[in-house]
């Protein structure tokens, strides 16, 4: 779904450390006839601006604005004045070195004072017979005082990715299996565990074992994934269950959601932690259209994993070895793949992906390990399945190797939102990181409710490290909070930059199927928001404009049927942690769920100007 809101543009504002002040450096005062002073050979740099002070916001009116918030930056007030009006004449003289330089209406480096800009200076050789340099403490006062806290900052955080480099350099992946139930889900990852080593031989005659007394022979490697007894008793997963796994390229966390259309909100939280989804398909007759028919959930879990952040798919037509489609030779059916990817193609392409650059389609056997880890053979078993040169067609962890995600910005301010919590010598709270850099010691900040605690240690995954970059699954241990303030869909972040909390915002949405007793969508609609972690009522306040998809056009509309986008304002009953989807989108993109089923997806576009998060918290030393 194409960007319909024309963004305003916005100045990066970078955020500068304190800096010691010297007193009892000697005072300056400005000579508008001296020369600058610069070494021998050496040109002299272009006057640099001290850096732009950050100030509380308050803003009554309830208008919405968007946040000029990228990068960490923050709204500010209006230009400085131009400084000690004596220089007057040097300015006008250095007018052609300033016409290069813009400076508008917003507050930048640039709207510092300029008095001590200089004419252009004579060539070094001829500047040694010039008039006297002035005396070196001016000239430590006038070095950049904006480049110097920058770099330290850059320098700091880049620290922080050093050492997180010489702990694993390898990139972690969220995998989240998705599809309709019974399609084979947990047996694949069950297998994946089987395959790297994470479970032993033992181990899995021991599940033979149990799955044969339940007359269940082929569940026993689901039973890896599905821990609880009323999951192997099913045999339907209930909860999202985690595993690890690595490669020589990158180390993985398995999500294996639940494909029963009962438990949609727990594939929905697990769905939101992911980066790359599986998209699992049953090749047995039969099964494939009951998943992929209006209601089956192959199409709900396209569409939720678009929704929610999940830009690259590889369908996985499990089951090829099944007995009703396998041919007499024991091949694999060709004619039966390309029916389902003939099929499936154009449906992913209405959800939004694109069929060229972010699907693509591999088929194994999950219960035997064929063509996951190593290559089934083509001679046998699928010989038609062959790359454009002829060599046999990737495996599905060659193509989960290859699959790049979009890369997070380790400068930007820390996000994290909370999907669990508990006591663990502290107060432990479990996420994945979308943004920024973490390090054990920071000064963090808990919204909604603006607690202040300190990290004092940072688990990824099982293993505890001095410091994590976005996209891992992150557990701290936290101080100066108790677990009972804290409940999932609350957002820890950076305190300089806090993440805003809102009442409503606005946002472009895309209806997707309304309920048959429900099938109009205008102001006083209410539903299910799922954003991130976090689950609320809300309610449709405002139904701005209808957008025309054919012109791009806003058109005026009371209410709207299934298969429109709108332009509206929703309102929850509680305030929540969001941010705008193009400043994050993890925690921008959210689903509208009514009587357990998904009924629009959207974005967030606009924030209300007097949100909690104008105000800037510094962090403590």
């Amino acid at each position: 779904m194409g960007d319909s809101w024309e963004d305003e543009e916005t100045e990066q504002i970078v955020l500068q450390p304190k800096t010691a002040l010297n007193v009892n450096a000697t005072s300056f005062s400005f000579n508008p006839g001296a020369s600058s002073w610069s070494p021998a050979g050496v040109t002299p740099a272009a006057p640099t601006a001290p850096p732009v002070q950050l100030t509380q916001q308050s803003a009554p009116d309830t208008a919405m604005t968007e946040a000029p918030r990228e990068n960490g930056g923050a709204q500010a007030g209006g230009d400085a004045p131009m400084q000690d009006a004596s220089a007057a004449a040097d300015v006008q003289q250095a007018t052609e070195q300033l016409d290069q330089m813009a400076v508008d209406d917003k507050p930048s480096a640039l709207s510092a004072p300029v008095a001590e800009a200089e004419p252009p200076q004579p060539p070094p050789q001829q500047q040694t017979s010039a008039a006297s340099p002035p005396t070196p403490a001016p000239v430590a006062e006038a070095s950049s005082p904006a480049d110097e806290p920058a770099e330290s900052l850059t320098d700091a955080q880049q620290s922080v990715m050093d050492s997180v480099q010489e702990l694993d350099s390898r990139e972690h992946v969220n995998v989240v299996f998705i599809g309709h139930v019974d399609a084979g889900k947990s047996t694949i990852g069950g297998q994946i565990l089987y395959l790297t080593g994470g479970v032993d031989e033992r181990t899995i005659q021991k599940y033979e074992r149990e799955a044969k007394e339940k007359n269940r022979e082929s569940w026993y490697m689901a039973y890896i994934m599905d821990t609880n007894e009323e999951e192997r008793a099913k045999g339907k997963t209930v909860e999202v269950g985690r595993a690890l796994f690595e490669t020589e390229v990158k180390r993985y966390t398995i999500l294996d959601a639940p494909g029963h259309k009962n438990y949609v909100p727990n594939m929905i939280g697990g769905a939101a932690l992911a980066d790359i989804g599986v998209l699992v398909i049953s090749a047995r007759k039969a099964e494939f259209e009951a998943g992929f028919e209006r209601g089956g959930q192959t199409r709900e879990h396209a569409q939720l994993a678009k929704t929610l952040g999940v830009t690259k798919i590889i369908v996985a037509v499990n089951k090829m070895d099944e007995p009703s489609i396998v041919g007499p030779n024991g091949e694999w059916s060709q004619e039966r793949y390309k029916e389902i990817q003939d099929k499936l193609t154009p449906f992913l392409k209405n959800c939004g992906y694109n069929p060229k650059k972010d699907v693509v389609y591999v088929p194994i056997s999950g219960l035997y390990g064929d063509n996951i880890k190593n290559g089934v053979d083509v001679q046998k078993t699928a010989p038609w399945y062959k790359d454009a040169s002829g060599k046999p067609g990737p495996t599905l962890f060659e193509l989960l190797d290859a699959t790049e995600i979009p890369e997070r910005d380790a400068l930007a301010p820390f996000r994290m939102a909370v999907i669990d919590k508990f006591k663990d010598l502290g107060t432990v709270v479990m996420g994945k990181s979308e943004a920024g850099c973490v390090r054990k010691g920071d000064t963090l900040l808990v919204m909604p409710n603006k607690v202040k605690v300190q990290v004092q240690a940072i688990f990824a995954d099982e293993t505890e490290v001095a410091a994590a970059r976005g996209g891992e699954n992150l557990r701290l241990r936290l101080t100066g909070v108790d677990e009972e303030d804290i409940q999932p869909g609350f957002v820890v972040c950076d305190p300089r930059v806090a993440v805003p909390v809102v009442s409503y915002f606005q946002a472009q949405l895309q209806i997707m199927e309304l309920l048959e007793h429900k099938s109009i969508f205008t102001a006083g609609y209410k539903c299910i928001l799922h954003v991130h972690a976090a689950v609320e009522e809300c309610e449709c306040i405002q139904l701005d404009a209808r957008l025309d998809m054919k012109t791009k056009q806003k058109v005026t509309a009371k209410h709207v049927k299934s298969g429109s986008v709108v332009i509206c304002k929703l309102a929850v009953e509680k305030p929540i942690c969001v941010e705008l989807f193009k400043d994050v989108p993890q925690l921008g993109r959210f689903t509208l769920r009514d009587e357990g089923r998904t009924i629009a997806i959207g974005k967030i576009i606009k924030l209300p100007s007097h949100r909690n998060a104008q105000t800037t918290v510094e962090a403590s030393a």
